[in-house]
């Protein structure tokens, strides 16, 4: 490869490069616009979780929740653990 090659291959990675930096500085821009957002709501009225995180509400739950189901590993409901 010849010196010219060499500095036309370079300055064409310098171009991808500044490009590069653009689409990311751009990204950001929109990452930081999205932040300052309101926190859009779950169709049920709740926030929706963040990092994975879900809140648990101290309110009793629903009892129809639990019909027809085992007590942890002791089997079905009337009869007991030997």
């Amino acid at each position: 490869m010849s010196l010219q090659d060499e500095l036309t291959a370079v300055q064409h990675c310098l171009d991808d490069l500044v490009r590069t930096v653009g689409r990311l500085e751009r990204s950001l821009a929109q990452l930081r616009e999205t932040d300052s957002a309101p926190e859009p709501l779950a169709p049920d009225g709740h926030a929706d979780p963040v990092d994975g995180v879900i809140t648990i509400t101290e309110a009793p739950y629903d009892t129809a929740l639990w019909t027809d189901s085992d007590d942890e590993g002791l089997g079905v409901r009337g009869r007991h653990a030997p």
